[in-house]
């Protein structure tokens, strides 16, 4: 009887240990976690720009670019230099002038050229844009070649007529473009000419050569009467790698904001300042006054080196009209002919250069970043004649 009393009082220990166990909460095994990709570090906080004196103008700087996996692309490649640019672009131009080139030697290399055949000659330079002087000067001097030398094959008058031309485009004219810094102060270029010319993409352009070349550049957007053209050069001058002042207003005044890229220039010691004004107004102001204005404000302080007429080639003789209107304002130092590559007929560059006796110092010759060139004489007239 106690063997039974024992064993029961064992087997009920036993189920009261096992009930314990039972109602004890269960440990959680560890949970099997995925590894986290390490995130990549944030980039600062884009800092605001810096204000000028006053409300009137704003500096913006170019953004460090990205990099970025993958071919370069063309506004990240290096430019080529200014020098040569032409040579390398001779297909274009020569493709735009319609073989105006071949018209002329084939005239000139008939037999017995009689006053008709030299009046088609006249009549082909004239339809070229070269005007009626010069056209009428190169047939002069020409027909007295042919006679007193006897030119007449295709090689003889081909060399007589690249001279003529040659001569008349204006090998001897200073072309340099004075983009230096001199002293304490930077060189400044003013660029001018109507809305529509390529004007502000001609700055950009001519950045991105220069510091292609090592100079350090500031853009100056006094055009503040047109709209979303100061965006388009701090695009510009976010592409090239440029420092841009700009208004924070639409409509301000454009020479002081002029005033303050040259100012800003000085103080940053960079090589070039180059000002982009405005080709209309919408005000009663007339533009020429403020194109005026702009200039003798930015002499207060710094020497205007450049001022450069944009001029849209394709349009010809009405190009000459708009050179008129602004050599009367300022004074006009070199002429920049965009789009001589469409079609632009070559006489434009002798016809202007007449009108106004400054030299064609740049060209654009297309659409690229790079379509730039500066302007020689030997290699225009070679792309004309083919």
């Amino acid at each position: 009887m106690a063997y039974l009393i024992i064993v029961l009082v064992l087997v009920a220990l036993a189920l009261i240990a096992g009930g314990i166990v039972l109602l004890r909460p269960r440990r959680r095994a560890p949970s099997a976690t995925l590894p986290t990709r390490p995130s990549a570090p944030s980039a600062p906080p884009p800092t605001a720009p810096a204000s000028q004196d006053g409300d009137t103008a704003t500096v913006t700087s170019a953004p460090a670019a990205p990099v970025a996996e993958g071919p370069v692309t063309e506004a990240e490649a290096a430019p080529p230099p200014l020098a040569g640019r032409m040579t390398r672009l001779r297909g274009r131009l020569a493709r735009s002038q319609s073989g105006f080139g071949s018209v002329l030697l084939g005239l000139l290399s008939r037999d017995g050229l009689d006053d008709q055949g030299w009046q088609e000659i006249e009549d082909t330079l004239v339809g070229a844009d070269l005007g009626a002087a010069p056209a009428a000067q190169i047939v002069s001097e020409l027909r007295t070649q042919v006679r007193v030398g006897g030119a007449r094959g295709s090689d003889q008058v081909r060399t007589l007529l690249r001279q003529d031309l040659i001569e008349q485009v204006g090998a001897d004219m200073d072309r340099s473009l004075h983009v230096d810094r001199h002293g304490d102060r930077p060189a400044v270029v003013l660029m001018v000419g109507v809305n529509g010319t390529g004007k502000t993409s001609t700055c950009g352009k001519l950045a991105r050569a220069l510091i292609g070349e090592g100079h350090t550049v500031l853009l100056g957007a006094a055009d503040t009467f047109r709209a979303a053209a100061a965006d388009q050069l701090e695009t510009w001058g976010q592409r090239v790698g440029a420092q841009v002042i700009r208004s924070d207003r639409e409509g301000a005044d454009p020479a002081s904001v002029a005033f303050d890229a040259v100012r800003e220039g000085i103080e940053d010691r960079v090589d070039t300042v180059i000002v982009d004004t405005a080709g209309r107004l919408h005000t009663k102001t007339g533009l020429m006054d403020e194109l005026g204005k702009v200039k003798r404000v930015i002499e207060r302080q710094a020497t205007v080196d450049e001022v450069l007429l944009v001029l849209d080639a394709t349009t010809g003789q009405n190009g000459l009209r708009q050179a008129r209107v602004f050599a009367e304002a300022v004074d006009i130092t070199g002429i920049v002919l965009t789009k001589l590559d469409g079609t632009a007929k070559g006489g434009i560059v002798v016809a202007v250069q007449r009108e106004l006796g400054v030299p064609v110092k740049l060209v654009g010759l297309g659409e690229g970043l790079d379509d730039l060139a500066p302007f020689e004489p030997a290699t225009f007239v070679d792309a004309i004649l083919g």
